[in-house]
């Protein structure tokens, strides 16, 4: 079982910074518009919430952690240490890579360009296998622990659509994925009709999401990161796109895991309030030497 993991920390945060009326404290607000996503505190600790996502990761089982952040970003180094590579939280190595931006444009150019920066800056990825996720997510243990055991080369979990505690609304914007009958990644469908919606379910009658957490065999996948094309709608390099250049090439090269459950988001403002019930709730007792 591999243990590195990749957490791209790196985007611009645009939507948590747009102002919307909300009940949060005047510190909180100034903290959704100032910080990344990963690094508010909403506890009386003042820890960030991407402590959250390590510990889910420590007890699944990873070592080493490599996170994406932007040129400019500093505070991270405040929580997890000064160094560049080899910092050391709560038996976790925590290493960062520079999401440089390029000269032509103002915000990062994507998270298949967060993974490319990653790998390039740390090339031993190359030849190892590592999993890769967003930072704004909340993963469980669970689900990270299912990538780690999986025998399968390349993977990436399969959410149960109906577990996902979001608004109807929000939910049909998510984009469903296509799966074969022996849970191979087929294809991934963008806003799809109510409809056309039924024509994706899997063979347990589910409709499937990717809530952007993967497993890559690094040697395999390098390629496909390198040479991610545009997407001309967004102007981003996107992982997703990434992806199924490699499984057109490679049918039948990425399993997908099937997990229900909800997957805490803090995409919004309006997602901290939520968020923070969230952890009050689950994580009452933190054993990082569990």
């Amino acid at each position: 079982m591999h243990e590195n993991l990749i957490i791209l920390a790196g985007g611009a945060s645009s939507r948590m910074k747009k102002a919307i009326k909300t009940e949060l404290s005047t510190d909180l607000t100034a903290q959704a518009n100032t910080r990344s996503k990963s690094l508010i505190s909403i506890d009386a600790t003042g820890r960030p919430v991407m402590d959250y996502l390590l510990y889910n990761a420590k007890q699944a089982g990873y070592k080493h952690v490599f996170i994406v952040i932007g040129e400019k970003e500093n505070l991270i180094k405040e929580f997890y240490g000064d160094n560049l590579k080899g910092n050391s939280f709560y038996g976790l190595t925590i290493n960062y890579a520079i999401q440089y931006i390029p000269k032509d444009r103002e915000k990062p150019f994507g998270t298949a360009d967060a993974l490319h920066q990653a790998i390039t800056q740390y090339p031993e990825l190359n030849s190892k296998t590592y999993t890769v996720c967003n930072s704004d997510n909340l993963y469980s243990e669970v689900a990270l622990k299912a990538l780690r055991s999986t025998d399968h080369a390349n993977a990436f979990v399969s959410y149960d659509r109906d577990a996902l505690q979001f608004s109807l609304e929000r939910i049909a914007r998510f984009a469903l994925v296509s799966l074969n009958e022996e849970g191979f990644l087929k294809n991934i469908i963008e806003k799809p009709s109510v409809e056309d919606s039924e024509l994706y379910k899997d063979g347990a009658g589910k409709l499937r999401v990717s809530m952007n957490i993967f497993k890559f065999n690094g040697a395999m996948f390098q390629e496909y990161v390198v040479n991610c094309p545009v997407n001309e709608k967004r102007n981003e390099k996107e992982l997703p796109t990434a992806l199924l250049n490699m499984v057109k090439e490679h049918p039948a090269s990425v399993i997908g895991i099937p997990i229900s459950e909800h997957v805490p988001d803090l995409t919004s403002k309006e997602d901290i309030t939520i968020l923070k019930e969230y952890i009050e709730k689950h994580y009452v007792n933190m054993d990082w030497n569990r």
